[in-house]
């Protein structure tokens, strides 16, 4: 069973983050700058939240706020549901389609190591296919097979 820090391991190491009181509008630049959907809400070197694309449409467009006079505290999602790195790949998949989540933290132990999204995992698992794809048409051929 592959698991999330396999995944982790080909995804860039940074993971951008975000201030409470950063505005709505700081919070969109920062993920506009980094082509990120959500990131995560930190204060004092916890996690307290998430802030997606999804929380600035439904909570701030459609209920009339302004990007730049809302706070990130005010609009995200909290608290956060979390995961570790020894979760596979399939109970992540299953926790972010029953729960809806596009993004998923990774925390170990009180740290934020990293964050997955819907889109991670859709590449992962056609990197994953591709791969067992070429193995079986070498098992089939005999090309490959035994090495």
């Amino acid at each position: 069973m592959n698991k999330i820090r396999d995944l982790l391991r080909y995804k860039p190491q940074s993971v951008w983050t975000i201030r409470p009181d950063a505005t709505v509008y700081e919070a969109l630049e920062l993920m506009a700058e980094k082509n990120i959907g959500a990131v995560p809400v930190i204060e004092n070197d916890a996690l307290i939240g998430i802030f997606s694309e999804r929380d600035y449409a439904r909570k701030c467009i459609l209920m009339g706020r302004h990007s730049k006079e809302t706070l990130v505290s005010e609009l995200m999602s909290s608290p956060v549901v979390t995961i570790d790195s020894d979760f596979t790949i399939e109970q992540c998949l299953a926790l972010m389609t029953e729960r809806q989540f596009r993004h998923l933290p990774v925390i170990e132990g009180d740290t934020l190591t990293g964050i997955v999204s819907i889109g991670d995992i859709g590449k992962w698992v056609i990197s994953e296919q591709r791969s067992m794809i070429r193995d079986l048409e070498g098992f089939i051929t005999g090309n490959n097979y035994g090495h």
